[in-house]
């Protein structure tokens, strides 16, 4: 596979486990240890958000990981660095001045690392991995997030904070042991270090590839978003469900579905082309959506469609990974530059439908959230199917590499 030999590649994906391990400091741990302790909602607002701009801004950076190092060396001291920078989140928890900043380099680094692994990953294992592996990177996303927002929480309520910072740093250092084990192959080192003009002139190609723009239009619109996960969790009232119970839901519930939707990905791309996978699970998502329309508002109806809808995410995140993957091709010099861009073209709908949703629920509660979410879901997957059926008519003969050619005959997708 070109990494070294019995290093399995859901071994390989869990080296992207850091993203949810900062992402769960950033996005639970932070905001429920801050409310426990009185801390204003806006000081809480104002932290979170900042922490977040990291998992904006990282692709604006992500080039660098195409220059001089091999994407290895990046990653390994990106993982590092999101080590370090773990640690000293969690002891600012002490005093918040600088814990939207620190949050906001963690996350920027654990972001950094997960571009550099799909650039190293996508340009060198053979492509029918790449359903695989990114169904084991969102594996690690969802489950890092749980382990670190169950063990946070009570490490930081229950902990001397310096014993805190150190075991939740600490679970950084099994993925750092994954990409020090990992060889890297020597046509990996065959990067942009020439001249900054050859890089921008690469750069320039890039976004002129047409594939990648396709990809990029179809990853930004929200077919398989599903927002709605994160506002679930706080209209448990509207089903006359305990808080006992959305805690179960929003630990075990929402950690199981998201491993088993990411799961489900390999086993669907064996079957169908990945973008046939990424848009059926868009499409059967939408409909699950809409179905909570006419059924009852009870705990056991929002217990299945919070789970649901976890399913359609992460199941959606693992297939739009791969896609990624796919799209890089091999000795691909701007790898990580294009793992990066995408992914976050993939991340965006997840930051407007959550403010559609939130409108959307104030004007009209639960039946405006679930049109919206759901008829926003369904409507920009059909406009991705006559988009790719237009292109496929369009081209005589599919493109190598071409997204365009998804939507035709080939069985593998990418």
């Amino acid at each position: 596979m070109g990494l070294r030999r019995g290093l399995p590649v859901w071994l390989l994906g869990l080296a992207n486990l850091p993203i949810g391990f900062t992402f769960a400091l950033g996005l639970m741990v932070a905001p429920e240890v801050l409310a426990a302790r009185h801390v204003p909602e806006t000081k809480i607002a104002d932290i979170t958000t900042l922490g977040l701009l990291g998992n904006l801004a990282f692709f604006l950076v992500a080039p660098v990981l195409d220059v001089h190092f091999s994407r290895r060396t990046y990653a390994i001291a990106m993982s590092s660095t999101a080590t370090i920078l773990t640690f000293v989140a969690v002891l600012s928890f002490a005093s918040l001045h600088l814990l939207g900043a620190w949050l906001f380099l963690g996350m920027l680094a654990a972001n950094l690392n997960t571009s550099a692994l799909g650039g190293w990953f996508g340009s060198v294992l053979p492509k029918e991995q790449d359903a695989p592996l990114g169904a084991w990177f969102a594996v690690a996303s969802f489950g890092g997030f749980g382990l670190a927002s169950f063990a946070g929480i009570e490490l930081i309520h229950h902990q001397p904070l310096w014993l805190a910072a150190l075991i939740l740093a600490a679970l950084n250092l099994p993925p750092l042991a994954i990409i020090l084990l990992a060889h890297c192959p020597a046509d990996e080192r065959s990067r942009l270090t020439e001249s900054f003009g050859r890089f921008g002139r690469e750069l320039a190609e890039l976004a002129r590839r047409t594939d990648v723009r396709r990809l990029c239009l179809l990853l930004v619109l929200p077919c398989t978003a599903f927002a709605l996960t994160n506002t679930l969790g706080g209209l448990g009232r509207d089903y006359h469900a305990s808080e006992r119970l959305i805690a179960v839901i929003g630990g075990v519930g929402v950690t199981a579905a998201g491993i088993f939707g990411s799961l489900t990905v390999p086993v669907l791309g064996r079957r169908a082309g990945l973008v046939t996978v990424y848009l059926g699970i868009g499409v059967v998502g939408g409909l699950s959506t809409l179905s909570l329309l006419v059924l009852p508002h009870t705990p056991t109806v929002y217990t299945i469609g919070f789970v649901a809808q976890n399913i359609w995410q992460s199941a959606g995140l693992a297939a739009g990974t791969a896609l990624i993957l796919s799209s890089i091709g091999k000795n691909n010099p701007l790898a990580s530059t294009q793992f990066a861009i995408l992914n976050a073209a993939l991340a965006t709908p997840l930051i407007y439908m959550q403010w559609f949703d939130g409108h959307a629920y104030g004007a009209r509660g639960l039946t405006g959230l679930y049109l919206t979410d759901g008829g926003l879901d369904l409507a920009s997957c059909v406009l991705m199917i006559g988009l790719f059926l237009r292109w496929s008519k369009r081209s005589r003969v599919p493109p190598k590499r071409s997204v365009s050619s998804l939507a035709g005959a080939s069985r593998r997708g990418i």
